[in-house]
């Protein structure tokens, strides 16, 4: 090893261990990939069974770092204190979900979360046309006009990240309050692959789907729906999903727990690398990089160490 290395150097040694959001986990993973090339010595897991098990990890002390793609919740909080198991929050970037028909679909440009409840929601079974859904939609309060055309739904399973951002994001919205479970309909066609998804808007004329925003975006012959949560019609890009007011977007974070990085040199040097030199795989995997005063506040709440969430 040469003094030009970055500080991290190539002789770290030990182990990380990273689990929670799977969302979140393919940030993760570009980041470790780019770490070991440098530190070969370091042996890092990286697991995505979901930001509520991961936490359940985290707060046990059975993990370094736990992926995150909402807001650590109170009971989560109370779970790590009762432990005495300090946490790190740390915004890495943001996460939008387009809505999407075919670009022959001229009859919608905008729909609300009502409207889009009414689609694909948990009492939408067996709707085939827009317009099956509605009666539902205007009883949850929307005045879109639906048209009367064939509705072919194809989106993400149940194993997808985005299909649980979807869930948490619109269905329950709406799911409690009227005694439904949070889930959609189970009646379309379902991938975890993004470009079937997408093959699939691209198949019929009135088609609707939904995928994270960077491939709805670089997508031929997909119209990317503006979504209406109550203060109009907002396109996704990428300066309305850095500030929340596209609805349907998300921040997502890492936790890192600090007593374990005072002890590990190699996992505090993780974070450095993940908040600095790596910071551009958020939109290499196809989030939504932080705003550059964003990215500031988070690698100074990690340089400070400043504990609990923010």
């Amino acid at each position: 090893d040469t003094d030009t290395d970055t500080d991290e150097g190539g002789d770290l040694s030990g182990t990380i261990v990273v689990s929670g959001s799977s969302t979140v986990e393919p940030i993760s993973i570009a980041v470790a990939e780019r770490f070991a090339e440098a530190n070969p010595g370091v042996d890092i897991s990286v697991d995505g069974p979901g930001t509520g098990d991961g936490f359940e990890l985290f707060c046990q002390g059975e993990t370094d770092i736990n992926d995150a793609s909402s807001k650590v919740k109170d009971e989560q909080i109370a779970q790590c204190e009762e432990n005495g198991v300090e946490f790190v929050e740390l915004q890495i970037g943001n996460d939008g979900i387009a809505m999407m028909t075919n670009t022959a679909n001229e009859a919608v440009s905008c729909l609300t979360l009502a409207d889009i409840y009414a689609l694909v929601g948990p009492e939408s079974q067996g709707f085939g046309n827009w317009s099956d859904a509605q009666d539902l939609a205007t009883e949850l309060g929307s005045d879109t006009e639906l048209p009367d055309a064939p509705l072919d739904v194809t989106g993400p399973g149940e194993e997808s990240g985005t299909y649980a951002s979807f869930v948490e994001l619109v269905i329950e919205e709406f799911n409690e309050d009227r005694d439904q479970n949070a889930e959609t309909r189970p009646d379309y066609q379902a991938s975890a692959d993004d470009n079937v998804i997408i093959q699939g808007i691209q198949g019929s004329d009135t088609s609707f789907g939904w995928v994270g925003f960077a491939f709805a975006r670089e997508a031929e012959g997909v119209k990317v729906l503006e979504v209406d949560g109550g203060d109009g019609c907002i396109a996704p890009t990428d300066e309305t999903i850095a500030d929340n007011s596209y609805p349907v977007s998300r921040p997502l974070f890492i936790y890192v727990n600090p007593a374990k990085a005072e002890e590990n040199p190699a996992l505090a040097a993780f974070v450095d690398f993940y908040l600095n030199d790596a910071i551009d795989s958020v939109s290499e995997v196809g989030y939504v990089d932080l705003a550059d005063e964003d990215l500031s506040s988070t690698v100074e709440r990690w340089d400070a160490r400043t504990t609990g969430a923010a």
